[in-house]
């Protein structure tokens, strides 16, 4: 007799156990009155609907991207170490604004050497200039004395050796005049040559102020004082419009449904947002590892929506027949989904499985066949 006591005290104690649990992990107590007779004439809902069968999209989610629609990378033109950075990732910045100082020591000193080196080639274009005068004028009395004594010969005032020394003053004086002429132009062109290298000096100087191509804002800074700045090393991130896109990627089976200037969806989940966007681009490519194509599209303005954030692009890619309901309409009891069903005797409760939400409805996996009447939002007595 003692053993069976123990025995019913120990079955006991598992039930208490297992009804403790159970109270513990369910959301809601079920009332045992619904295990026992599913039906409640005494539900009064507040909203009722017939359960219908509607056509429902299978939308593909194509996972992508937020960049801005426009972007600049700057870069260094030359070789020299940062001095200062003026700007900071998030600041707005305008047209022509300084960014970056470098460096220009070097660039001042060449642009000096190069300035002197001009001031010498216009002195010696100067000399030039004067030495064509003078041989000009040599010229012209050596062709004058010339032309009298040859008169003279002619007259017989003046003897063929005289004719002969006068004829070679002229060519030497020729000669002299050609050779200043030369001069003066080989000292022009080595002004016109000296003048590009200056300027050249003027614009590697100008390069160590780095400007903002672009009125924008800055996205990212990759750079610090005292870095060494390299040609093509970027330096700051701008973004030269406040406009954004997605740049998303698309299977290979769905990029004929995608086409430029179409609209489709684009669901933001960080903001629960779901956006209306505009196709803008389809790069005509296939990646060989994924087999997607690379697809933009442009987005609205979005408060809260940065570069860099995720976005899915939604593609219809089939239709099919469900059984929609409102989203209200489901009570969640613990793991269960349960609605309430009526029929001739009344209300009950019917348990169902749900799938996707979409714009207020959710599908029935199971559970309803699409004739039913439900309702919701009322209380049982």
């Amino acid at each position: 007799m003692m053993k069976k006591g123990l025995i019913l005290i120990l079955i006991a104690g598992v039930c208490l156990v297992f009804i403790i649990l159970y109270s513990f992990f369910s959301k809601e107590k079920i009332d045992p009155a619904v295990v026992q007779s599913p039906f409640h004439s005494s539900f009064s809902p507040e909203s009722t609907t017939k359960v219908t069968v509607t056509r429902i999209i299978d939308w593909y989610e194509a996972v992508g991207t937020i960049r801005p629609r426009t972007e600049a990378s700057i870069q260094a033109q030359v070789t020299a170490q940062v001095i200062d950075v003026l700007v900071k990732s998030g600041d707005r910045v305008q047209k022509g604004q300084l960014l970056i100082s470098l460096d220009n020591r070097q660039f001042l000193s060449r642009l000096d050497q190069v300035r002197e080196s001009l001031k010498a080639a216009a002195a010696g274009e100067k000399q030039a200039k004067q030495a064509v005068i003078a041989s000009g004028a040599a010229f012209s009395e050596a062709k004058l004395a010339y032309n009298r004594t040859k008169n003279y010969f002619k007259s017989q005032a003046a003897t063929s050796q005289d004719l002969e020394k006068a004829e070679s003053t002229y060519l030497q004086a020729q000669a002299g005049l050609k050779r200043t002429k030369e001069a003066l132009a080989g000292a022009s062109a080595m002004i016109r040559k000296t003048q590009q290298v200056v300027n050249e000096a003027e614009i590697a100087l100008g390069y160590t102020k780095i400007k903002a191509p672009a009125s924008g804002e800055v996205l990212n800074r990759l750079v610090e004082p005292g870095d060494l700045a390299l040609p093509g090393k970027p330096l700051i991130t701008l973004r030269t419009s406040g406009l954004l896109r997605l740049e998303a990627y698309v299977r290979e089976g769905l990029i004929e449904k995608v086409k430029p200037g179409i609209q489709l969806r684009v669901d933001i989940s960080t903001l629960n947002r779901i956006v209306d966007a505009v196709v803008e681009e389809i790069v005509p490519y296939a990646d060989p590892h994924t087999r997607t194509f690379l697809v933009k599209v442009s987005l609205p303005h979005i408060p809260g929506l940065y570069p860099g954030m995720f976005g899915k692009l939604l593609i219809p890619a089939r239709e099919h027949s469900a059984v929609t309901i409102p989203k209200e309409s489901v009570r969640q009891v613990g793991q269960l989904e349960l609605v309430w069903i009526k029929d001739k005797k009344g209300w009950k409760t019917r348990y169902i499985k749900t799938g996707r939400a979409t714009d207020g409805n959710i599908e029935v996996l199971s559970g309803l066949s699409g004739d039913e009447i439900i309702g919701w939002g009322g209380a049982t007595k």
